[in-house]
């Protein structure tokens, strides 16, 4: 393999492994945040008990996310430099905020909420948590702020043979990642609540701290319920902007090679990207991906022959990934609905406490698979219609590369293998036995 195609590998790997991490520190903050409230307005033990359980397996994640996220973001200098150096005046200065304002504001937070324990006032110290869930998603916005700049470049002009930045507010304000930021933190959310559901069910099962992981389990159903039906409500608008920003990757997504009006969507189909024709298609049902990408049944969409094939993004990958995305998307809130509905009865619902503990790692899934759709529906390009990604590679050899990515595999694979030991081994031995006030011990 060429160092290009190393290089794209090494920054997936890095990427994806680091988002296994970062949903659950946004969402997991807001639900303790939520549970110290519940302590410090009740007085109630359980719900200190709640937020101390929840608060170790926060900082064991918390923790791994923030080791994958610094070597991350080396490789902008180290695999990626062309890139750097041609649109680091409006990048560079997003992550630098997002570093300054509130990464290094969340880390100081929870110094604060780690150590504070008897040493401030239990206001204060519920007060801090609700101060780490807001810095937490602050550092969210400016990161996909910049991811979204790449998807749909707005407020730079060509200067000195570079992208320099001239509008800082249209960056931040950009559509494409307002909308992006709303359906990862709906789906960071999601995360969340299958996480705290699907240990909650697992205690249920035995029938072990039952109060304790049923207001566990409850906490979690309403965020998750709230979230599921927001994020497919938000994925629709989502839909439609980029069906006019990034056309290719509608096409892609569908594997729609043909331009028509009352354009179909195949519930099955296999692509052949060397004939520009799909192989197999079964069930097409008209108008669809017209109405998806115009709200319009009549709708005219453009088709992958009508985009050079250097500028086409990979087909196949493009449309596994977004149908396997749909499908958990649309699994989700129904699993959501029938937990409301046996909200009451979870003891008494084995089978549905089975399901939910066999299905925490879906949520993980369909968010991977969302950032797959998003950087891979954008190919060729590494900022949408200004650079290509061919040309944002870093001038080293190929074998530094391949190096670098098995050593980041292998460092990756032990330290992923050691942190969910720990969350596992955490999650499974529950609440402490002792008194919920002594503190961290």
């Amino acid at each position: 393999m060429d160092v290009l195609m190393l290089s794209r590998l090494q920054f997936a790997a890095a990427t994806l492994f680091h988002f296994l991490f970062v949903p659950l520190t946004l969402g997991l903050s807001i639900l303790i945040a939520y549970m110290e409230t519940r302590y410090v307005r009740t007085g109630d033990e359980t719900y200190l008990s709640m937020t101390k359980f929840w608060g170790k397996l926060f900082l064991i994640n918390f923790a791994l996310g923030i080791v994958t996220g610094i070597t991350l973001e080396f490789q902008f200098g180290t695999n990626w430099s062309r890139y750097s150096a041609y649109v680091g005046d409006i990048f560079g200065s997003l992550l630098a905020i997002e570093a300054t304002a509130a990464f290094f504001l969340e880390s100081t937070l929870i110094g604060v909420w780690v150590f504070g324990w008897h040493k401030i006032s239990k206001k204060a110290h519920a007060t801090v948590m609700w101060l780490v869930a807001f810095a937490g998603n602050l550092s969210a916005v400016w990161i996909i702020v910049a991811n979204g700049w790449m998807q749909q470049p707005v407020g730079y002009a060509i200067r000195n043979g570079r992208a320099e930045l001239t509008d800082f507010f249209a960056v931040v304000f950009n559509k494409f990642a307002i909308l992006q930021f709303f359906h990862v933190i709906a789906a960071a959310y999601i995360i969340t609540a299958f996480f705290v559901m699907g240990i909650s069910a697992y205690h249920l099962l035995k029938k072990q701290h039952v109060d304790f992981f049923i207001r566990s389990f409850k906490a979690g159903l309403v965020f998750g319920l709230v979230s599921a039906i927001f994020i497919v409500l938000e994925g629709d608008m989502h839909a439609v902007h980029v069906t006019r920003v990034q056309p290719a990757k509608l096409a892609a997504m569908e594997a729609h090679w043909e331009t028509t009006t009352r354009a179909p969507i195949h519930l099955f189909a296999i692509p052949d990207e060397k004939n520009e024709k799909n192989k197999i298609e079964f069930i097409s049902i008209p108008g669809i991906l017209s109405f998806l990408g115009y709200h319009d049944f009549n709708a005219r969409v453009k088709g992958l022959k009508d985009f050079p094939r250097e500028e086409r993004p990979p087909v196949l990958l493009s449309l596994l990934s977004f149908r396997a995305m749909v499908a958990l998307g649309t699994l989700f809130p129904l699993l959501m609905i029938y937990g409301w509905y046996k909200r009451n009865r979870l003891v008494q619902s084995p089978l549905y406490l089975k399901i939910m503990v066999f299905s925490i790692p879906l949520p993980y899934i369909a968010t991977e698979l969302g950032w797959v759709l998003a950087e891979v529906g954008r190919q060729p390009w590494i900022v949408y219609g200004l650079m290509k990604t061919s040309d944002a590679v870093s001038p080293v050899a190929a074998s530094q590369v391949g190096t670098t990515l098995a050593a980041f595999v292998l460092i990756y694979g032990l330290l992923g293998i050691t942190g969910f030991y720990l969350i596992a081994k955490k999650a499974k031995a529950g609440p402490d036995p002792g008194p919920a006030g002594s503190g961290w011990s």
